[in-house]
């Protein structure tokens, strides 16, 4: 599944070119004008449901997580039939290749912290752009709905459940969510984010929290 998020280049007839090359392997979907990229994933899940697939997911476009690890999500699910998410996780250990610039890796410890002391659930990477879920009726309903936030929608997914989870006891939602450590992730350059987006991030955070505590 691809989605053209409003692009006023050439991706739409790029998109267009690679599913008539391939249409068994790729599906397309063009929005009318620029949704942001929660709306974007949220609606390539609205229709990537439609085909019943086992498992749905989405990676960032530029593979910083190379396309080689999804068998390790998937191998995940096979060993834990009770996890319903497989986060990537860019933890640095010796023997994996995590390249992430300085500034980036801190903000971003200061952003799980947060977000972990929110969602009351100790989560070490919420927003690695590598992420598979396997396909049920909580997760459609998570993706049922338009999210608050363009920037931080992967806390807002974990927010959701939560907030569905909690009612029916014994159900540990800590269970269910996996964070698998990727071997190897890669910062590209012409990142959109900034350092001052982590400002807007915390905004965004504490309007989740509000909304769906």
């Amino acid at each position: 599944m691809l989605v053209n998020d409003g692009s006023t280049d050439d991706t739409s007839g790029l998109l267009r070119a690679l599913q008539e090359s391939m249409p068994e392997s790729f599906t397309t979907l063009d929005l009318p004008q620029n949704a942001g990229k929660a709306e974007a994933v949220r609606r390539g899940f609205e229709l990537a449901f439609k085909s019943t697939p086992d498992y749905v997911g989405f990676w960032d476009a530029d593979l910083a997580t190379p396309l080689e690890a999804v068998p390790l999500f998937e191998a995940v699910f096979a060993e834990r039939p009770m996890v319903e998410m497989v986060f990537g996780a860019r933890v640095k250990l010796l023997g994996r290749r995590i390249e992430r610039r300085r500034v980036r890796h801190y903000l971003g410890r200061c952003f799980a912290t947060a977000t972990a002391l929110v969602l009351g659930l100790e989560i070490y990477d919420s927003q690695c752009g590598a992420k598979l879920f396997r396909n049920t009726e909580i997760l459609r309903s998570i993706f049922k709905e338009p999210f608050l936030s363009r920037w931080i929608f992967d806390v807002e997914i974990l927010a959701r459940l939560v907030r569905l989870k909690r009612p029916w006891p014994p159900v540990n939602v800590a269970t269910i969510v996996y964070e698998l450590p990727l071997p190897e992730w890669v910062d590209k350059a012409g990142s959109k984010v900034r350092p001052r987006d982590f400002a807007r991030a915390l905004v965004e955070l504490w309007r989740i929290y509000l909304t769906l505590r």
